[in-house]
């Protein structure tokens, strides 16, 4: 399935001149941040370039859900969207600490709307397209679209952003914690880094909630 703007369309001619389409990255992780991108293409660029559409999906080909893309192809997206005067995003991150705190769904929550309001500080807002099932608790109207980020082409660009981001934390936190493996598994929970974790425990970054850490902790 390749992602079309076809919804973005739909909600400009509708009179809503700035969509912006959320995703988020780190939800089911057992370490590190959960973080969130809201990308939002300037209708202004469509209207006013000439074969501006062309352009667009000449700079994206092959654009997907950003987890069914490489880490190289990735990396590309991620610098042709954050250099294009077309296009508009922001950054939500929200810590395990924070998570710990208020639970994986509410930090979520949390996480897109620190990046609608990083968004804003760029661009006005005036309607959302969230990927998922839930809403958000903002006055802007929104949509939830199961899938987005594989169907709406701004939302593929937001778990692109996303994606990145939270990788690139996360490649930060392996060089504090080595042991660990977060260069590999980006905080989920395979083979490895479940191994390691009942070898050594959970490490500042774990979210001290989620079951395994849970477990460990007790344990030692």
């Amino acid at each position: 399935m390749t992602p079309k703007i076809i919804e973005e369309r739909k909600l400009w001619k509708q009179g809503y001149a700035h969509v912006a389409c959320i995703d988020e990255v780190g939800r089911g992780a057992l370490a590190g941040p959960v973080v969130a991108a809201a990308v939002s293409i300037d209708m202004r660029f469509l209207s006013s370039a000439k074969d501006s559409l062309a352009e667009l999906r000449m700079n994206f080909p092959r654009l997907k859900d950003s987890k069914k893309l490489s880490p190289k192809r990735r990396g590309e997206i991620y610098t042709r969207v954050v250099r294009h005067s077309g296009i508009r995003w922001g950054i939500g991150t929200v810590s395990e600490k924070v998570i710990d705190k208020i639970n994986i769904f509410q930090a979520t929550k949390l996480a897109m709307k620190r990046a609608i309001a990083n968004l804003q500080k760029k661009t006005s807002v005036d309607f959302l397209v969230i990927d998922g099932n839930s809403s958000l608790p903002v006055s802007i109207p929104q949509a939830s679209v199961v899938k987005a980020d594989e169907k709406v082409f701004s939302c593929a660009l937001a778990s692109v952003i996303a994606k990145v981001t939270r990788d690139r934390l996360m490649h930060r936190y392996h060089r504090l914690y080595p042991q660990y493996g977060f260069d590999r598994h980006k905080g989920y929970g395979t083979r490895f880094h479940l191994a390691q974790l009942k070898r050594l425990g959970p490490c500042d970054i774990h979210r001290k909630t989620f079951a395994p850490m849970a477990y460990h902790t007790h344990q030692r």
